[in-house]
């Protein structure tokens, strides 16, 4: 998983080298960590839901707790960031009064209030969950993990068109899907019949993933940049271009794993470590996505 994180870092460094001096902002680093362990809590609900043969449902509590308590870091140093941001200076001329207006009356500060409220009610969630009731539903969970993954987005550009939020939070929860259930499956399943059961439901929900995401990614840079000239003459078309070579490359892979990993590992003939090693390498090239997406925000 750490080299998923570096991976998301390359994605956010290849959109600088690409849009640059337009953006992306520093804080995108940030924002793309945050985004890859909101997927992953999503994706850790979304195992233990009826979308999964109860045969192949792990016991995910102990991982979604790690994974609530460093998004919940993650938000909180986004939240600091963005303030710090805002008022400029640097963090050590931030006043504690200034970062209180920013939490109240600046939207982002808002926004960022009801992320850290719900990543913060996700860990503690978990954490009933792994210390006692293990039978509780992980539908909370889902819920929670939602709302923070598409607080932040649905306020961008497109929010001033008509259901442009609708297009935002259609996009941003598709890729946490595609990503998120993925990584939870490397971290919870341990043996090659769960895998057998889970990857080919995997396989599905990815597909749909992937058709969302072409279409509300093409609604969404289409107003952003009102023509094709914008793809080359802008820094925001050019990473743009830059995410649309990455999802071929993840369409083609994704083909051939179905028509070879599929196969072996539902006929139990792929080990569990394999399937680890294999779901990791596409894990990495999804997070790059994720880096691309999570600069893309702040591009200009």
């Amino acid at each position: 998983m750490l080299a998923a994180g570096w991976a998301a870092i390359v994605g956010v460094g290849a959109a600088w080298l690409l849009a640059h001096p337009e953006g992306p902002d520093p804080s995108s680093v940030l924002r793309v960590l945050a985004d890859c362990l909101g997927a992953t809590a999503l994706g850790l609900a979304l195992l233990r839901t009826d979308l999964f043969p109860a045969r192949s449902r792990p016991t995910v509590w102990r991982s979604a707790v790690l994974v609530g308590g460093l998004w919940t870091v993650a938000e909180v140093a986004l939240l600091v960031t963005a303030a710090v941001e805002s008022f400029g200076g640097g963090i050590g001329r931030l006043s504690i009064a200034s970062f209180g207006t920013f939490l109240t009356d600046i939207t982002v500060g808002q926004l960022g209030v009801v992320t850290v409220l719900c990543t913060t009610a996700l860990y503690i969630y978990a954490l009933v969950g792994y210390r006692g009731n293990r039978d509780l539903s992980a539908v909370p969970i889902a819920v929670l993990a939602v709302v923070a993954l598409v607080a932040r987005p649905i306020t961008g550009h497109m929010s001033q068109q008509l259901f442009g939020a609708v297009f935002v939070a259609v996009h941003t929860v598709a890729a946490a899907v595609w990503l998120g259930v993925l990584a939870a499956m490397t971290l919870t399943l341990r043996a090659k019949g769960a895998w057998a059961l889970a990857l080919p439901v995997y396989s599905r929900l990815a597909w749909w993933s992937v058709w969302i995401l072409a279409a509300s990614g093409t609604v969404n840079a289409a107003v952003k940049l009102g023509g094709l000239g914008g793809l080359v003459d802008t820094g925001y078309g050019r990473v743009v271009l830059a995410k649309t070579v990455v999802l071929v490359v993840l369409v083609l892979l994704a083909r051939r794993l179905r028509a070879t990993w599929l196969v072996s590992v539902a006929a139990h003939r792929t080990s569990q470590d394999e399937s680890v090693i294999r779901a990791g390498l596409h894990i990495c090239v999804l997070t790059v996505a994720f880096g691309l997406a999570a600069a893309l925000a702040t591009t200009a």
